[in-house]
């Protein structure tokens, strides 16, 4: 790692930061709520799981950036990506379903 310049140091801290960031958050929100008894609590956890896995990824991909461990870690990383997809079209779904509700209660 020595190797480094300082670019990528910048990049590995704030995905140090950013993952740190997104512990704490799943942390807190496990902790201080139920969240797996709604869809949005749910796909509030797994969205912030799964930023902080990508977030982790640029870390670990940079202290081992070749061989059997950098393939491992970009499969995982794919895996990911498919989930924040998957996590998206979810958030999506609720924010129509969301504003269908309010609309039904406003009557607008």
């Amino acid at each position: 790692m020595r190797e480094m310049s300082v670019d990528m140091w910048v990049n590995v801290a704030a995905s140090v930061l950013a993952a740190a960031a997104c512990v704490v958050f799943v942390a807190t929100y496990h902790l201080h709520a139920s969240w797996w008894r709604s869809e949005v609590g749910r796909n509030l956890m797994g969205f912030a799981a799964a930023v902080g896995m990508l977030c982790l990824y640029t870390v670990l991909v940079t202290v081992w950036p070749t061989g059997c461990v950098a393939i491992l870690l970009r499969a995982i990383r794919t895996v990911v990506l498919l989930a924040v997809a998957a996590l998206m079209v979810q958030r999506t779904r609720l924010l129509i379903k969301a504003q269908r509700e309010y609309r039904d209660r406003t009557g607008v």
